[in-house]
């Protein structure tokens, strides 16, 4: 595991899991919101942004957590260079509170949270199968999150 794109809707957990996953595997972490979304928000230029993320993806080791829905123009190039993906499918009775809980979110922000599993999930399924060499894994509960760390804490 050197290269690992981990996705989900918001507040289902990547964030948490990708400090995890860098720390037992000491591969450097790259958070994709905190480079994208200028104030506002206000997303990246996509001819700046293209520029940033093929930085991103050159190097030979990363963890890039994130999913930045609709404005994800470059998700297949990721998903493309990774040897890992993992997908976080948590329902909207486990993600919905957790937003509540942790901050004040957009209008677009709910809309994409609700609508993930309709708009954004087939899209990023897709674009995992295409990598036919990746390991990807799609975790559905917060206890299958815990079993993969758990087997990685084992090692091989």
């Amino acid at each position: 595991m050197k290269r690992i794109a981990v996705l989900s809707r918001g507040a289902a957990g990547k964030s948490t899991l990708a400090v995890q996953l860098a720390g037992l595997l000491d591969v450097p972490l790259i958070e994709l919101d905190a480079l994208f979304w200028q104030p506002g928000p206000t997303p990246t230029p996509p001819e700046a942004w293209q520029r940033t993320h093929q930085r991103l993806i050159a190097h030979e080791h990363w963890i890039i957590d994130g999913d930045l829905g609709d404005h994800d123009r470059q998700l297949a190039l990721r998903l493309a260079r990774a040897d890992t993906i993992i997908i976080l499918d948590f329902p909207l009775r486990i993600c919905v509170p957790r937003a509540l809980y942790r901050s004040r979110e957009t209008w677009d922000f709910w809309r994409w949270l609700v609508r993930y599993r309709r708009d954004s999930l087939p899209r990023i399924t897709a674009a995992a199968h295409r990598n036919t060499r990746a390991r990807t894994y799609t975790l559905r509960t917060p206890s299958e999150v815990d079993a993969l760390l758990a087997d990685l804490r084992k090692g091989p």
